[in-house]
């Protein structure tokens, strides 16, 4: 899996980091006791879905491999190990 690079470009990246600061905010109303501002970290968390796809549509993220690559890449991890 190491060698595949899975979720390291600039979408992953920025999508998890707006997750994180979003579960951070619901968190910190969660325990505050306020709802609203527990529904807006939310709402960020889901941001960061939005911006991590709208920016793999861009060209920023993972290009999917097909099928042969897939079937060339299991090889090579079964002959590695």
């Amino acid at each position: 899996m190491a060698g595949s690079s899975h979720g390291h470009t600039p979408a992953a990246w920025t999508g998890v980091i707006i997750a994180f600061i979003g579960f951070c905010i619901a968190g910190a109303f969660m325990v505050m006791a306020e709802p609203l501002g527990f529904w807006a970290g939310l709402v960020v968390v889901a941001l960061g879905g939005v911006v991590g796809m709208v920016m793999r549509s861009m060209g920023l993220g993972q290009p999917k491999a097909s099928s042969p690559q897939i079937a060339r890449a299991r090889e090579t991890a079964s002959a590695d190990a």
